[in-house]
């Protein structure tokens, strides 16, 4: 029996999304087992996202190299990765302390790093500092600070491991940026210029390593959230109705620990170079940066001038 001229594209449309569905249902499920035996360096590793980051890599067989400012934390994430672990499947971890706001010290810590397997297989850039103030209270000891811990610490220890990716012609840099590295956001204008820094860094660090077969690949999310609103904020909250309390519904969402460790692996599996991880509303607004910049100028001042409105930005 044939199938009738109009039915053929609505069928392609089925059939494509279905393949597509089975394809990434397969990665999902592969994504584990693509890492096993790779060497791993994860910053930040005792962090929320860190430590779930850690959590899928060891039981997909990585060989970790967990960093991070605090060496208690990290034998106690060593401790929970290898209490019921099966050895003969999975690596025991190793520690280093790393502190990307001692920028002295770095040297020395990528020298570490380097040693701990004779080379990287992936690099988790994860570290993050935050802060919310209007600019003129911000001093220019508290920028630097950010600029290190955002954006000169990421940098420098992707280009200290650099070297031996080239000279093995493979590995994968992936950064776990922020959305406020593409689209400025009022009351945050040190974070948001740090994370601007390190998008521009790994954007042209990509075009730059291609030919070596090395992969570099950056994750722009929402607010990282754990159990409600967004950490370190304290607001009221958006009056009933009107524009504002729409907004600042959208702005209560984010991306979980779990989820966004989940896309890291996900993203190391499948090499892909850019990811967006975020809701309706800040994906209109990155369209209005491009297209209509304007618009969303007046949109962001007005907010501020809206007291409930720049409590929720």
């Amino acid at each position: 029996m044939d199938v009738p001229s109009v039915a053929v594209l609505p069928l392609l449309v089925v059939a494509a999304a279905g393949v597509y569905f089975i394809y990434n249902w397969v990665l999902r499920f592969l994504s584990p087992s693509l890492v096993r035996n790779k060497v791993v360096v994860i910053t930040d590793a005792v962090s929320g996202v860190g430590s779930e980051c850690a959590r899928l890599f060891h039981q997909g067989g990585a060989r970790l190299v967990l960093c991070g400012t605090s060496w208690d934390k990290l034998e106690s994430l060593f401790d929970s990765l290898t209490s019921d672990a099966d050895l003969k499947e999975t690596f025991a971890p190793k520690l280093v302390i790393l502190d990307f706001s001692d920028m002295e010290s770095m040297h020395e810590v990528v020298a570490e790093v380097g040693e701990c397997y004779g080379c990287v297989d992936v690099l988790v850039c994860n570290s993050s500092m935050k802060l919310k103030a209007p600019v003129q209270s911000v001093s220019l000891e508290l920028d630097r600070n950010i600029m290190d811990i955002n954006y000169f610490g990421p940098s420098t220890l992707a280009k200290g491991l650099l070297p031996t990716m080239i000279s093995r012609r493979s590995g994968h840099i992936l950064l776990v940026n922020s959305i406020q590295g593409r689209l400025a956001v009022p009351f945050r204008s040190s974070y948001a210029a740090s994370k601007h820094a390190a998008q521009a860094f790994f954007d042209c660090l990509r075009a730059e390593v291609e030919e070596y077969g090395i992969s570099v690949s950056t994750i722009s999310h929402t607010f990282i959230n754990a159990s409600g609103p967004e950490p370190g904020d304290t607001h009221t909250q958006a009056k009933p109705g009107g524009l504002a309390a729409f907004i600042s519904s959208q702005l209560t969402h984010g991306v979980s620990p779990a989820a966004l460790a989940g896309e890291v692996v996900r993203t190391v599996s499948r090499k892909r170079k850019e990811v967006l991880l975020a809701h309706p509303i800040p994906r209109v607004a990155l369209l209005l940066r491009s297209l209509f910049p304007p618009l969303l100028f007046s949109v962001l001042a007005a907010g501020v001038k809206d007291s409930d409105m720049a409590e929720q930005m």
